[in-house]
């Protein structure tokens, strides 16, 4: 699956640039998994010894998350082919998630980084597969392959379902939106195909559990109906998400920004700076030298000095220099600039042109033009 959430938890590492994380849920069905297969090659594999059991159960539930990853790589790479950053990758309760910067600019970029999951799947299921009956007869080794391929070609399948924000649905959405022209139509059409099969998981999975008396089925019927819950709520948020799009179409940041710039010199004391704040209500200031800006401080980065050093220490001890302050152009859509301060957790940006700053946008400034536009548009509707 595919979303634009904050990569967090436990830093792996890097794969091509791309931040692996580990969320702590993960850690949950990481041990479930591995007790689940250690009694399974138990059952199938008496002859084994104990310490057999775990070990191929660790190693198989290893190789499944890495096949995870690979999965979330694919749409990675393929989205990096278009150019769109791909922030980071996460492993969590209920498989991966890869935070990309920003949607596809078209219907081919959305079906083509959307396929790229399940098929990777596929070619795993295939390649563990070939292990399996061709890797050399071990019987450990033929055991967690045949494993591994059954489960990524499950994988492939459960992803291919037309629920968004599955890879099925925005393959879906990204041929509705080829045919229809109309991204927010095509999102509308994708996201209740997804609903549907959500509800349909949930009651399927509430049926399992309480009116299939048979051992095993409670559980089971419990963990379905609780993948069609998270479905439904990921479903419901995408949307909500594609309305903001739809709702800030044609405003620029032009439109929204603040032609006042507030500056500090770059010599004020931290303490007169949280005064300055307190005066003004104003929590993001360009940092002044003699002649031109050298930096950008914030509220939130002068709060880190401790309280009894805020007389020892100026503004520039914390300030962002002015090579590293993310800024936008007048014309750079809202959206885009909304989609930039979420990704880099800040709340305001210059607006530069020229080389010249003419102006600051906030986030607050975003969000209640897009209040104000979607209550002209319920109003619109009645």
């Amino acid at each position: 699956m595919r979303q634009p959430a904050e990569g967090s938890g436990f830093r792996l590492g890097k794969i091509l640039g791309i931040p692996i994380y580990v969320d702590m849920s993960w850690f949950i069905i990481f041990a479930l998994i591995t007790l689940t297969l250690s009694q399974q090659f138990s059952s199938l594999h008496p002859g084994w010894t104990p310490a057999q059991h775990w070990m191929i159960g660790i190693l198989t539930s290893v190789l499944f998350f890495a096949s995870i990853v690979f999965h979330e790589m694919s749409h990675s790479v393929v989205a990096m082919h278009y150019k769109i950053p791909v922030q980071s990758i996460t492993l969590f309760v209920f498989g991966g998630l890869a935070r990309i910067g920003r949607e596809a600019e078209n219907a081919r970029q959305e079906f083509n980084i959307a396929i790229a999951g399940p098929l990777a799947s596929f070619f795993l299921a295939g390649c563990f597969w070939l292990i399996a009956h061709y890797g050399g007869g071990n019987e450990m080794v033929h055991a967690a392959s045949t494993w591994l391929s059954e489960i990524n070609a499950i994988l492939g399948l459960f992803n291919l379902a037309p629920g968004f924000p599955l890879d099925g649905g925005r393959i879906l959405r990204g041929i509705v939106w080829g045919i229809t022209k109309d991204y927010t139509k095509a999102t509308r059409f994708a996201t209740v195909s997804g609903k549907a099969i959500a509800y349909a998981m949930i009651l399927y999975g509430v049926w399992i559990a309480l009116v299939l008396q048979f051992p095993g089925h409670f559980l089971n019927g419990l963990w379905l109906a609780f993948i069609g819950w998270f479905l439904l709520s990921a479903s419901q948020e995408s949307y909500v998400q594609v309305a903001i799009r739809s709702s800030l179409t044609g405003v620029r940041a032009a439109d929204i920004m603040s032609p006042e710039v507030p500056a500090i010199a770059r010599d004020t004391s931290i303490e007169e700076y949280i005064h300055e704040v307190l005066r003004t209500g104003r929590q993001c200031h360009i940092v002044m030298g003699p002649d031109r800006p050298v930096g950008l401080v914030t509220l939130q980065a002068a709060a880190t000095i401790p309280r009894d050093e805020w007389n020892m220490n100026s503004v520039q001890a914390v300030m962002l220099p002015v090579e590293k302050i993310p800024y936008v152009s007048p014309d750079e859509p809202a959206v885009r600039v909304l989609d930039r301060m979420q990704s880099q957790e800040i709340t305001q940006m210059p607006v530069v042109s020229d080389g010249h700053i003419v102006g600051m946008i906030a986030r607050d400034n975003i969000f209640k033009i897009l209040q104000t536009r979607m209550h002209v548009g319920s109003l619109a509707g009645q």
